[in-house]
């Protein structure tokens, strides 16, 4: 057997369980999972795991790369240095771009900017906004869609015109074009009129500060997120669409879930860094605009880390949405016309892997789920992403699960170079990554380039185009 890349020595971290053993690369696949010590004679190299975890690498369905049309921000080379860094091998963009991406012909320019620049594997997540570009953006192998119930107040970004959908004929109309592919329909849930109510009576008083801001997305114990995700799930229901709610973040809304799937209605969903690791609202008060996204009350955080034991949140994404200074530095004083939203795909991994290693929140095998395999799985990869698995994409994260560390500004790779964990002390590092056996990150330097990621998609799909 030639093998060009034996990990040696780490406890690895399989679909059954966790155990010492080596990971054996060939021609960019795994090739075996065999016993540490194994002779074998034709080994290419060597890398020693000795007392490391070893994780496939993440895949990450809801990544901002601000390219095309903010790239003042971030970009999809600079999205991908975080995400190498991050253990990270396979991202999705979203379509909240310049121009949005909701057409075959704009998806094609986005997918050849992806080719030329990412350094880790991709799809997109084109938004569903015109019925007549459906079917053809699907023939483009893309794995989910995506829209945004949010109309933003006081600003023009994050949510522009041409990514939204509110009415609930035309998300019935969207979800009965998307049943038929079995895609998922990811749905960024919001009730626009109940946060015009409620924003109105706040800014009314004059109270435009980031506790202002906080306290009116999280007004009524979440009501406009469990009004809109209420909706959602009945019209998945009512039109057999697969519908992945995202940014869960409130008890009525994750017992909704678990209530749906129990009758077998097609709804899975996700939470974000932010939820588990930033809402809190000492955070709110002291860093403000750069910690929003939401606030996100301790019973609702108690709420999350059930969900994420029991399997009704499915899974850990990123929601990467990079800002720069300037564009948070305005909340202070106007909250709402900061742009919202968080960097965070360079620290997420290490972060969930110290909540389970160090703070039991959760398994270390959970967490590889979440990760990993759950949305590999999800989105139609688990042919060729998501676990340690013979035949699949060789990408690896290493994790020195026993390094401690303090997170900084100095180290983010993002372009907008600043992260809300900075500052932040940490027990648990990424080490390496590989992404089809290839090294991209090694000892806290990218060694991916640009244009080395490829479009990650089904096997079938892949084969139809």
């Amino acid at each position: 057997m030639g093998i060009d890349l034996r990990i040696a020595g780490g406890e690895v971290v399989l679909p059954g369980g966790r155990r010492q053993a080596d990971v054996l690369v060939e021609d960019g696949k795994i090739a075996g999972i065999v016993s540490p010590g194994l002779e074998l004679s034709d080994v290419g190299r060597t890398v020693d795991a000795s007392g490391k975890l070893v994780l496939p690498g993440m895949v990450d369905p809801h990544v901002h790369t601000r390219e095309p049309g903010f790239t003042h921000k971030e970009d999809i080379t600079t999205t991908g240095l975080a995400a190498a860094a991050g253990g990270v091998t396979t991202i999705f963009g979203m379509p909240n771009l310049k121009p949005p991406t909701s057409s075959a012909k704009l998806l094609d320019e986005v997918f050849e900017l992806y080719a030329a620049k990412s350094v880790v594997d991709y799809n997109h997540n084109p938004a569903a906004t015109d019925p007549d570009e459906i079917a053809p953006m699907v023939e483009r192998g893309i794995r989910a869609f995506k829209i945004f119930m949010v109309v933003d107040t006081g600003r023009t970004y994050p949510h522009p015109a041409g990514t939204g959908m509110h009415n609930h004929g035309d998300l019935l109309r969207t979800m009965d074009l998307i049943a038929p592919t079995g895609l998922p329909f990811m749905i960024h849930p919001h009730d626009q009129a109940l946060m015009d109510y409620i924003e109105g009576e706040i800014l009314a008083r004059g109270d435009n500060t980031p506790q202002g801001y906080a306290q009116a997305y999280a007004a009524r114990q979440g009501v406009i997120w469990d009004t809109a995700c209420d909706v959602l799930i009945r019209l998945s229901e009512a039109s057999d669409c697969h519908v992945h709610l995202m940014h869960m973040q409130t008890p009525r809304s994750i017992e909704a879930v678990r209530r749906a799937k129990a009758r077998g209605i097609k709804i899975t969903c996700e939470v974000n860094h932010w939820a588990l690791f930033l809402g809190t609202w000492d955070l709110v008060e002291r860093l403000g605009p750069y910690v929003l996204s939401y606030w996100v009350p301790d019973e609702n955080r108690e709420a999350i880390w059930k969900g994420l034991n029991d399997g009704t949140i499915d899974m850990l994404s990123s929601d990467h949405a990079p800002h720069t200074r300037e564009e948070k530095e305005v909340g202070w004083e106007k909250m709402w016309s900061a742009h919202t939203g968080t960097p965070g795909i360079q620290y997420q991994l290490p972060l969930i892997v110290e909540a389970a290693v160090h703070e039991g929140k959760l398994s270390l095998e959970r967490a590889v789920e979440l990760c990993a395999s759950v949305p590999a799985h999800t989105f139609g990869l688990g042919e060729v992403k998501g676990a340690l698995e013979v035949g699949l994409d060789a990408d690896v994260a290493i994790l020195d699960a026993d390094r401690a560390w303090t997170i900084s500004n100095d180290a983010d790779l993002s372009r907008c170079g600043w992260t809300p964990y900075d500052g932040r002390d940490i027990r648990v590092a990424v080490d390496r990554t590989f992404l089809r056996g290839t090294e991209i990150y090694a000892d806290g330097v990218v060694t991916g380039v640009p244009g080395g990621g490829r479009m990650a998609t089904a096997p079938a799909v892949a084969t139809a185009a």
